[in-house]
């Protein structure tokens, strides 16, 4: 019988009403218990002024399909095939006509590549590198699966890594942001399942449950008050059936 997902420990949850600890009460000092009207007035205001108007969209993206006989980094690039998917992801997204921020990516290979060539179609784009985006093991799944067995010591190189990137991706606009931002996040599977256990505040441990295509577009929204959703998961449905691969 397979594992059952138990009560979800708080140290688990990213609060939405705190998300990231940015959230306005926890940035101005709390009213004593005998605070006047007029304190409590000017605790509002400054409330008011710390309070995010703009809301963050992240566009995370599977590099594609890439050669797996590869042993070292540089030789895992894109095979002819996922450059075509990556291609079909870049025309995708200049069709939606967004106002995209910036575009991100890991130093990985494959996920340079496939940002290069989404970058063809959006070359206004500011293009930034993240190592800390780079594949790698998070946490280790629940239930344990018998094909993929990292050694120990990976989940604790790779988790810190990859928490560092979603704390630094993650968070809801500052107060000086006043428009909306879209950021293209070029990065790896195991990488955005993590990320969208993380967000969602469902059990990290479940990351392995979720399958995503090469190329696929995850879309995750942070509003102003923290608030977290999910407006695309895996999204491959602008390539060709017959041209789609997950591995």
């Amino acid at each position: 019988m397979g594992a059952q997902l138990g009560p979800v420990r708080n140290s688990n949850f990213l609060a939405i009403k705190s998300f990231n600890r940015r959230d306005p009460e926890s940035l101005v000092k709390p009213l004593k218990s005998n605070s006047s009207e007029k304190e409590t007035k000017n605790r509002e205001n400054e409330l008011e002024k710390q309070r995010p108007t703009a809301t963050r969209h992240l566009l995370l993206i599977r590099h594609g399909q890439y050669n797996l006989d590869g042993k070292e980094d540089s030789e895992r690039y894109l095979t002819k095939l996922g450059k075509k998917q990556a291609d079909y992801c870049g025309k995708r997204l200049k069709e939606a006509d967004i106002e995209y921020t910036k575009l991100i990516s890991s130093t990985m290979t494959r996920a340079v590549e496939t940002a290069a060539i989404i970058h063809k179609h959006l070359p206004q784009l500011t293009w930034e590198k993240e190592p800390n985006l780079c594949e790698g093991a998070p946490i280790p799944p629940e239930p344990p699966v018998g094909h993929w067995k990292p050694e120990q010591f990976q989940f604790f190189q790779d988790g810190p890594r990859i928490e560092t990137a979603f704390r630094k991706l993650f968070h809801r606009a500052e107060v000086e942001q006043k428009k909306d931002s879209y950021e293209i996040v070029v990065c790896h599977a195991n990488v955005i399942r993590y990320f969208v256990c993380r967000a969602l505040q469902f059990p990290p441990e479940a990351w392995l449950r979720i399958s995503l295509d090469h190329a696929s577009i995850t879309w995750v929204t942070i509003r102003p008050s923290g608030r977290v959703s999910i407006r695309r998961l895996g999204d491959s449905g602008f390539i060709p059936a017959k041209e789609v691969t997950a591995s």
